[in-house]
């Protein structure tokens, strides 16, 4: 019950306005070997967020799920514990462990109690899943066995098909059109020479980094990030990746699904983490389709036409350009229409400066929701790892998060839109039923 207290008037301090909320200071140092850290007091419970990124996402497959096998297959075992006791030992201790991957990053998660010697037990295990994992041949096959059975049932999944044709015909070539989990060709090719050879190359101290956030002293985490990363190796850094090239002809793919829905996917590449026009692509996508029934698609598409339940956009920011795209799902029978509105919507709001009282509203609820942004560990952590991970971001960006959002101009929005967005070469994907004999299909 203390506990419950505790966390609940922590979550009602953060929710005040954002001129009162307290914000995290954000702390940065390297480790005696050079591994970035990046650290935020959280003191309000007794628990600490461990994250260890490193560049090491599926845009470094050679062989695609290469990266995401690595990820998964280093919490199967080590060489001292299996996957079972791994668990245990983790759950004895009331510690959470799990990972995640991008195309641009592979993340590493430990949540612990800071009592010393819980918080030793866990970051000693933690150490050695991520230094000494064992890549059994027997782990393998079972990871993949669960991947292609997943990869297998999502052949039957619309929203994953439309999706994958999306990305293949939006970056081509480029890295970030491998897709995450791999196909099914691919997988079965991912030995464990092949996995160790990736693992040896990508996770060492010139592509790590670790972020912090607990109740700890700048010199406990200090000591924390040193005992993790001390049997990290040297390395070489990672090659830069080569720049998204822009579309320069429009694409319309059909595939042929038994459904009576179709789901309809608009592409382009977007922006950079690093865009200098990052805020006012971040708001006036909001505005555009990202901000629920407030947006300009869903009232064009949903509120005023009633065509489709839900309609949204969506602007990946990434080392390189990611994706910006439009989705929504309508009747077979409404998808021409449906499809005409959302690209007619979406180059109006290119060619012009979007009305300033529509903006503001977005702007104010952008801003007056940045509490629930930041009102965990696990999110704040998160903060950390992208504030670490991409360039130019800067130590202060909670800290000018709102004002940067409120200081974007109709102006700003309708540069970096034009800029940004090029409607005539878009890509559409169309997944259902064939309404059109005349388009490209794909069996």
């Amino acid at each position: 019950m203390r506990i419950y207290l505790i966390i609940n008037a922590f979550l009602m301090t953060l929710l005040y306005s954002s001129s009162g909320l307290a914000l995290p200071t954000i702390e940065h140092w390297r480790t005696d070997n050079g591994v970035a850290v990046y650290f935020a007091v959280a003191p309000e419970i007794p628990m600490v967020d461990i994250q260890v990124a490193f560049d090491a996402g599926s845009a470094r497959d050679d062989i695609s799920g290469t990266a995401y096998l690595t990820s998964n297959w280093l919490g199967e075992g080590t060489t001292k514990h299996d996957a079972d006791a791994i668990a245990e030992q983790f759950a004895d201790w009331g510690s959470n462990y799990s990972n995640s991957i991008d195309q641009d990053m592979a993340v590493f998660h430990l949540r612990s109690l800071t009592e010393d010697k819980l918080l030793s037990a866990s970051t000693n295990l933690f150490a050695e899943i991520l230094t000494q994992p064992r890549f059994a041949d027997s782990d393998g096959q079972r990871l993949r066995q669960q991947l292609i059975s997943e990869l297998t049932y999502e052949q039957q999944n619309p929203s994953y098909l439309g999706e994958r044709a999306l990305y293949y015909s939006v970056f081509g070539d480029h890295p970030y059109a491998n897709p995450t989990t791999g196909t099914l060709d691919t997988v079965n090719q991912l030995t464990p020479e092949i996995i160790k050879t990736f693992y040896k190359r990508y996770y060492v101290v010139e592509n790590a980094q670790v972020a912090i956030v607990g109740a700890m002293s700048k010199s406990q985490a200090i000591d924390l990030a040193n005992k993790i990363t001390q049997s990290f190796p040297k390395g070489e850094k990672a090659a830069a990746l080569p720049p998204v090239p822009a579309l320069t002809t429009p694409q319309r793919i059909h595939i042929d699904f038994p459904s009576q829905q179709t789901h309809i996917f608009i592409g382009q590449p977007g922006m950079t983490r690093s865009d200098e026009y990052y805020f006012p692509l971040f708001v006036g996508n909001h505005l555009l389709g990202g901000s629920s029934f407030r947006s300009l698609l869903m009232q064009a598409v949903r509120e005023q036409r009633g065509l489709a339940y839900s309609t949204y956009s969506s602007i990946s920011a990434l080392r390189e350009k990611g994706l910006f795209a439009a989705t929504a799902q309508t009747r077979n029978d409404q998808a021409e229409t449906t499809l005409a509105i959302m690209q007619q919507t979406i180059r109006d709001f290119v060619a012009h400066a979007p009305d300033a009282e529509r903006l503001a509203a977005i702007k104010r609820n952008i801003t007056g929701g940045f509490p629930s942004r930041i009102n965990s560990n696990a999110k704040i952590i998160n903060y950390l790892t992208v504030i670490g991970f991409y360039e130019g971001i800067g130590l202060d960006h909670l800290q000018h998060f709102n004002a940067r959002v409120d200081a974007v101009t109709p102006e700003q929005v309708y540069e970096a839109m034009r800029s940004r967005l090029t409607p005539e070469n878009w890509v559409v994907v169309t997944v259902g039923g064939k309404n059109n004999p005349n388009e490209k299909i794909k069996e």
